[in-house]
């Protein structure tokens, strides 16, 4: 079989990915540093309705059984993997080839590894991808950026796996090499202010109105139905009330540990956003309470010192509910408004004309 295109790199993501691609009629070879995994996503293809993919576990053979010009995606860790791996790969490629790159990097490394590609004529996209292990597997959102002629290579097969809404794929031409990382970390700083705003929001629930977690599930599910309606208020309206299954008793919610950390993209936001001299205060105050919060037992120290404040302030519940919702738009709306002038900004230093309605 000469496959449609390939994909290299089977953690969660890629296994993912790769069997979304065959099950929009694609063919796929899939390899892997490890055996295992190509054997195991070969043998998911099969359970999965007898799917269009192969694996191969040479790198040489993988090359050889994607046909002419090759469309390589990979997806391995960030950093010297995505390096070890495209010396491994461009081996075997021929100019008028394309590598692209589907990790969360940084994207000075996207702009330097489509430099030391395009001297050998191998193309190099950056895309960022977004929705998770669901996602790469019934539809994500793509954000690819490189030279135009590899996006017009890729754009048939990622328009028809990306998710689809009203207006269309949620993927399209970014813009040049280094766009689509870009754009993706930023995207993820955005999210990492989102998740805080509802963490304040839950907190304001919790310990002001006092409301139980299915109160506030309720709550939740209705402002899904409105104007707040996206994945983080869905899946919060879904974590709040689940049971905890290991013991029997509470909220699965009340025994997660209040500590938590980051894969950097956050911290490369409000590094970029420094740079480019934009505000970007929601999101660097999510930065700052990730940081908090990681330093747990710091806290608890603390707290055997410092005691906080224990009044009772009257509320009316409707109306501070009411307020609550508001505010989440609003401080939303503040959030995605300050990412997007981190983009611009960095597109007009960049010339990268990125399109921001889209």
């Amino acid at each position: 079989m000469s496959c449609d295109v390939g994909l290299y790199g089977l953690a969660v993501m890629g296994q993912n990915f790769a069997l979304n691609m065959a099950s929009h009629g694609f063919s796929v070879c899939v390899g892997n540093r490890s055996p295992a995994k190509v054997d195991l996503t070969v043998n998911r293809a099969k359970a999965e309705g007898n799917l269009p993919l192969i694996g191969s576990t040479d790198a040489g053979d993988f090359v050889r059984k994607i046909s002419k010009p090759r469309k390589i995606i990979i997806l391995v860790m960030a950093g010297k993997p995505v390096d070890d791996t495209i010396a491994q790969l461009s081996e075997h490629l021929e100019a008028g080839d394309v590598i692209v790159d589907g990790g969360n990097e940084w994207f000075k490394n996207t702009l330097r590894r489509g430099e030391t590609l395009a001297a050998k004529g191998i193309h190099f996209i950056g895309m960022g991808i977004s929705g998770g292990e669901e996602g790469a597997r019934n539809g994500p959102s793509l954000m690819p950026g490189g030279p135009r002629v590899a996006y017009d290579m890729i754009a048939p097969i990622i328009t028809k796996c990306a998710a689809q809404v009203n207006d269309g794929a949620c993927t399209g031409y970014v813009g040049p090499i280094g766009s689509g990382n870009y754009v993706k970390m930023i995207h993820n700083g955005i999210e990492y202010g989102d998740m805080q705003l509802i963490g304040e929001v839950y907190d304001i629930m919790r310990h002001v109105l006092k409301l139980s977690n299915d109160e506030m599930a309720d709550i939740f599910t209705e402002w899904n139905k409105t104007e707040l309606d996206c994945y983080l208020i869905e899946i919060t309206s879904k974590i709040l009330p689940k049971k905890d299954d290991l013991t029997g008793k509470g909220h699965v919610l009340d025994y997660v540990l209040d500590k938590t950390g980051m894969k950097g993209t956050g911290r490369w936001t409000i590094q970029e956003a420094a740079e480019r001299s934009v505000a970007a205060p929601t999101m660097a105050a999510s930065l700052d309470a990730r940081y908090i919060s990681a330093r747990k037992d710091e806290r608890v120290r603390a707290s055997t010192i410092l005691k906080g404040p224990e009044v009772e302030v009257p509320v009316n519940k409707a109306q501070l509910v009411d307020d609550l919702k508001h505010a989440l738009y609003a401080s939303k709306v503040c959030s995605y408004a300050q990412g997007l002038g981190i983009i611009k900004g960095c597109s007009d230093d960049m010339n990268w004309d990125v399109n921001l309605s889209e």
